[in-house]
C-alpha cells in the first residue's frame, strides 16, 4: 500500500477484511440519489463480483450504504470509512448494519473514541477512502459535495478515478459532468469500461501474442509504441517523434484499437 504525506498517523480497525486483495474499489455519491444513481451503482457491483473486489466507501446515506449493502448481498468484502471514533455510528439509523459489515469487512476509523463529533471530519476521511483503493468510482453528486473532495484525493494521488455521466437537467449529475469536463475522471456506463480501463480482464499479455501485436505494427506506429515506455503525453510524444499532433493523433487510436495502449486523462497515454 502507498503512503503519502498527509496519510494518518494511525488507523482503528474494527473487523477484517484480506488485504491483499488486487482489487479494491471505493464507491462514493450523493446523499439524495436518482434512482438511476441507486440501481446504476447496484448493478455496476453485481457485475464487479466476479472480480471478487473490496468495496470502499463512507457509511453516509445515500450511494455510500447502497454500496456496502450491495457488496454484502454479493458476498464481498466492504470497508466503512468513518469520520468519527469506533464507539459511535453515524448516521444512527445505520446501527443495522454493522453487525452485518463486521461479519464481512471492516470499518476504519484515525478518530480516537474519545474525540469530539465534528463536521470536517467527514472531509478529512474522503482521503483515506481513496487512499485504500486502486480506483475510485463517483455514481453521482452535485456540484458541490464531500465526493467531489474523495475525487480530488485520487486525481491528488495519481488514482485512477471514473465517473457517470447523467443528464444536464440533473443536479445531481453535475459534479460529475465537471469532472469529465475537467479530465479529472474517466466516463464510465458499464463495469465493461472500468474493467477495460483498469486493465482487469488480461492483466499479463503473453509474450508470443505481444510478439504477435509488435509485428502487425506499422514503422510509425512502433515508433509510437516504443516511446510509451513510460507514461506519456500527446503533445510530447508528437516533440519527441518529430511528426504533427493530428498525425500522432491518428497513430494513438490505431494502437488502441490494436489493443497495444491505452488512454488516460489530461491527454496522457501508457502501454497497456
Amino acid at each position: 500500500m502507498t503512503f503519502f504525506a498527509n496519510a494518518p498517523l494511525v488507523l482503528f480497525q474494527k473487523g477484517n477484511v484480506l488485504w491483499k486483495n488486487e482489487h479494491i474499489v471505493s464507491i462514493v455519491g450523493t446523499r439524495n440519489p436518482t434512482s438511476r444513481g441507486v440501481d446504476f451503482c447496484k448493478q455496476l457491483i453485481k457485475e464487479l463480483a466476479v472480480y471478487h473486489p473490496i468495496i470502499v466507501s463512507g457509511f453516509a446515506k445515500g450511494i455510500d450504504v447502497v454500496a456496502h449493502k450491495t457488496a454484502m448481498e454479493n458476498n464481498l468484502e466492504t470497508v466503512a470509512c468513518l469520520g468519527h471514533g469506533l464507539n459511535q455510528i453515524f448516521p444512527k439509523e445505520h446501527q443495522a448494519y454493522v453487525d452485518s459489515i463486521c461479519k464481512k469487512g471492516v470499518f476504519l476509523s484515525e478518530f480516537w473514541s474519545n474525540s469530539s463529533f465534528e463536521k470536517t471530519n467527514f472531509l478529512k476521511r474522503n482521503r483515506i477512502i481513496t487512499g485504500l483503493s486502486h480506483a475510485t468510482v463517483v455514481i453521482e453528486s452535485g456540484v458541490k459535495g464531500g465526493s467531489l473532495v474523495t475525487a480530488e484525493h485520487a486525481h491528488h494521488y495519481g488514482r485512477d478515478v471514473f465517473t457517470v455521466p447523467g443528464r444536464i437537467s440533473d443536479s445531481q449529475s453535475k459534479g460529475c459532468l465537471n469532472l469529465i469536463r475537467k479530465d479529472k475522471a474517466w466516463m464510465i456506463t458499464s463495469v465493461a469500461d472500468l474493467v477495460y480501463w483498469m486493465g482487469w480482464e488480461s492483466k499479463i499479455t503473453p509474450q508470443n501474442t505481444q510478439k504477435e501485436l509488435l509485428l502487425s505494427l506499422t514503422e510509425e506506429e512502433k515508433e509510437i509504441f516504443n516511446l510509451l515506455e513510460n507514461k506519456n503525453s500527446l503533445d510530447n510524444l508528437a516533440f519527441q517523434a518529430k511528426l504533427p499532433i493530428s498525425k500522432v493523433a491518428v497513430l494513438l487510436f490505431q494502437l488502441e484499437v490494436k489493443g497495444c495502449v491505452r488512454s488516460m486523462p489530461g491527454k496522457h497515454y501508457e502501454r497497456f
